[in-house]
């Protein structure tokens, strides 16, 4: 189904992992994709991978001036802009596992986390808004996570910057119907997902990262990682027309762990 056919779409994060995932899956699906991210050499490469339907910009999403770059070219070219995903975000220990707890994080680690997390879709939502008003319509898509809705000691600054997203996506959401637009915004809040994300967590290639990810999963009833494509697919359906009455709501895809630690199967 070409369930977004002649829509314009921008995701955020978009070189690798879950952004690419849904990237693909619009462009698939009939929308033009404006792929962004700070990693050209790799967006450029997914971009072309796609082909006729995609494009890569560069976009820092904590920089407001690439926002209005980046917004101001896709409305001057098609008019609109239909969908956005603010999906980039980091964890903080990209380079490394340093402390982030709350009693050891440092400030510095603390802002740079919220500076890409949530600063980023602040303006990610705001140029949307700004962009959306041309046709009154539209599907803001805010990547969250299940750290979002629960505590992670170890990781203090990341789950409290994806719970603020969580809730700027209820404010944004109820903000556009008050002024009588059309623009949905929800977000979604993946668990584990096999991503290049977890690369420094899990290590590389061998018995110890195996081992590593059964422990990651070991309370997850499903007991596996997700995929990329199955957070697309949700994404795809927030994106379309089919769920005009959806916003300001939240989608955990986390292999039902929220459900219930009673729901792990007591099988091997």
């Amino acid at each position: 189904m070409r369930r977004l056919e002649g829509k314009i779409a921008l995701v955020t994060g978009a070189a690798r992992g879950i952004g690419e995932a849904i990237a693909r899956a619009f462009a698939t699906a009939g929308a033009f994709v404006y792929l962004t991210d700070i990693n050209d050499a790799q967006g450029a490469v997914v971009a072309g991978q796609i082909g006729a339907e995609a494009a890569y910009r560069r976009l820092d999403v904590r920089e407001e001036a690439d926002w209005q770059c980046v917004t101001t070219e896709i409305t001057g070219r098609h008019g609109r802009l239909d969908i956005v995903v603010n999906n980039a975000g980091i964890t903080g220990f990209e380079d490394g596992m340093v402390a982030h707890d709350p009693e050891h994080a440092s400030l510095d680690s603390w802002h740079a986390v919220h500076r890409t997390n949530l600063d980023g879709v602040f303006l990610g939502c705001k140029y949307a808004i700004q962009e959306m008003r041309r046709t009154g319509t539209g599907s803001i898509i805010n990547i969250s996570s299940r750290s979002g809705l629960v505590g992670i000691p170890a990781a203090a600054a990341y789950a409290s910057s994806k719970a603020a997203v969580r809730n700027h996506t209820k404010t944004v959401a109820l903000y556009c119907a008050d002024q009588g637009l059309a623009i949905r915004c929800n977000s979604l809040h993946p668990a584990a997902i096999l991503t290049p994300m977890w690369e420094p967590l899990i290590g590389p290639p061998g018995a110890e990262r195996e081992q590593r990810m059964k422990e990651f999963v070991w309370d997850t009833p499903l007991r596996r990682f997700g995929t990329p494509e199955e957070i697309a697919a949700v994404a795809l359906l927030l994106a379309s027309d089919e769920v005009t009455y959806m916003t300001g709501s939240e989608i955990t895809i986390d292999g039902g762990i929220l459900a219930g630690s009673v729901a792990r199967p007591s099988v091997d």
